[in-house]
């Protein structure tokens, strides 16, 4: 009796999860294809790390390790659509290839020099001083793009 109900919870939250995921891409006009849906579940999975910038050839390594059959040229196919329906956003760090991460609430981010590393920050004082400047200027800002460049204090 209690593998029945542990099977069925399993169940349940396996079609919870499938339907947000459809919704999700319905909502983009995407269609829910098995490379979008896995896909996605790479990129939500690592959204809660605190690395969470991959590139196509990373996320491709992840389907791999999964034992997914999706090409590399399907993942940025599919990437490409995200970024198209405005899921996914992409970056340029310097010295780096291009990353993806999901798009969640706005944050900036901070690129190690000496590492590499990308960090992730918010700072509403900061987010009220771009404003504050644009409205100077007698604009309105619309979007930004904030990226620091740093290396750690010896």
């Amino acid at each position: 009796m209690s593998l029945n109900i542990t099977i069925d919870l399993k169940n349940m939250y396996y079609n919870r999860y499938m339907n947000k995921q459809n919704s999700e891409l319905k909502k983009a006009g995407l269609k829910a294809t098995l490379p979008r849906i896995k896909i996605m579940e790479i990129l939500e999975s690592t959204a809660i790390q605190e690395e969470a910038h991959f590139s196509a050839e990373d996320i491709y390594k992840a389907l791999l390790q999964n034992g997914e059959n999706i090409g590399l040229a399907s993942v940025y196919r599919v990437l490409t659509q995200f970024e198209a329906a405005g899921m996914v956003k992409k970056h340029h760090f310097e010295g780096s290839h291009a990353v993806y991460e999901v798009v969640e609430e706005h944050h900036e981010h901070m690129v190690d020099l000496e590492t590499g590393k990308v960090l992730e920050f918010q700072d509403d004082e900061l987010i009220k001083k771009l404003h504050e400047i644009a409205n100077k200027s007698g604009y309105q800002l619309v979007d930004h793009n904030l990226v620091l460049h740093v290396k750690k204090d010896k």
